[in-house]
């Protein structure tokens, strides 16, 4: 290992600025550059190991950390290659597509309820602002059209009975 090499493995790694202005591929045996993606091999504290973080460009944390392979010599690690580094990005890809799942689950929720002889879709969304989160209530019949919404608390629990009970009720703000 030389010494530029091993002074590097001590350096953080900055997220690439936003205008994508370092976007020319690196493509070194612990540190590889490109398609979005930083992927970096480093000693694993936890254990003799040695491990990958994978970040995208611009974000302070990694997506993905996980264990690297040792290399021939047992000491080492293997050198990231680009089949390695294909893999790397699908992985954390992945793993951040499954993550905006979720959040988009818990802050968006919807139900289908039958009033009056009419399908409507009821649908709760929470906006998590950091210093006012809040959410709303909207009913909209089945053309799209909004026929109510309202301010609600972002911990309100949308269920099938209370989204009949506002219907019902002719869409009144529910007590906070």
């Amino acid at each position: 290992m030389t010494e530029s090499t091993h002074a590097m493995m001590d350096e953080p790694i900055e997220p690439m600025d936003e205008q994508g202005a370092d976007d020319a591929p690196v493509q070194e045996p612990r540190l590889w550059k490109g398609m979005g993606w930083t992927a970096k091999v480093i000693k694993n504290d936890e254990d003799e190991g040695w491990a990958v973080a994978m970040i995208k460009d611009g974000e302070p944390e990694p997506a993905l950390v996980g264990p690297w392979t040792m290399g021939r010599d047992k000491k080492n690690p293997k050198p990231l290659d680009m089949s390695a580094f294909n893999t790397l990005v699908k992985t954390a890809s992945e793993v951040l597509r499954r993550h905006e799942q979720q959040l988009h689950a818990q802050l968006h929720k919807s139900l289908i309820l039958f009033s009056n002889g009419e399908e409507l879709k009821i649908t709760l969304d929470i906006i998590p602002d950091d210093d006012h989160p809040y959410a709303l209530l909207t009913s909209t019949d089945m053309s799209g059209e909004r026929l109510a919404q309202v301010r609600v608390r972002p911990d309100y629990k949308l269920s099938p009975q209370k989204a009949t009970e506002w219907v019902e009720a002719d869409y009144p703000a529910p007590r906070l």
